[in-house]
């Protein structure tokens, strides 16, 4: 299923490629930068912080097209070698809400599939589907790293 739910948004993806090459490309600062953003974005090494390790905190800016600039930030919940990923994120680094991402990956005949689950807490449907529209764009930036 990929889609909002009441309390967040949905996202199952398989990619042709191996539980090892995605779980690098979702904890490597080189990879992260490279696909965190979409296609028009651009998140520069210097500005990214991100040890995936449980209890680690993460940075990152997204500079945007027109120059402006996301600040991100996050905390590093649970890290299972090639199976399992959860961070918190928001880009309002000043306040104390974070919503909690889960990143599953199971392997499959060719490749890896892989269950995302975000809470977005106090959204409305219409800011729920602009999320999950976003991380469909990261995520086919990040299959283009994985499929090589």
């Amino acid at each position: 299923m990929t889609g909002t739910t009441p309390d967040g948004i949905v996202i199952d993806r398989d990619f042709s490629a191996d539980l090892p090459t995605v779980f690098t490309a979702w904890t490597a600062p080189e990879h992260f930068a490279r696909w965190f953003g979409g296609k028009d974005v651009q998140v520069p090494l210097d500005s990214l912080n991100f040890v995936a390790e449980p209890g680690r905190t993460w940075t990152a800016q997204m500079v945007l097209p027109d120059g402006n600039t996301i600040d991100w930030t996050g905390e590093f919940v649970e890290v299972v070698p090639h199976t399992r990923l959860v961070l918190t994120i928001t880009d309002k680094p000043s306040e104390e809400g974070r919503a909690r991402i889960v990143v599953e990956l199971t392997p499959i005949g060719g490749g890896t599939h892989m269950h995302f689950t975000q809470e977005t807490p106090g959204f409305t449907p219409e800011q729920q589907v602009g999320v999950l529209h976003g991380w469909q764009g990261f995520l086919d930036e990040l299959e283009q790293i994985v499929v090589g």
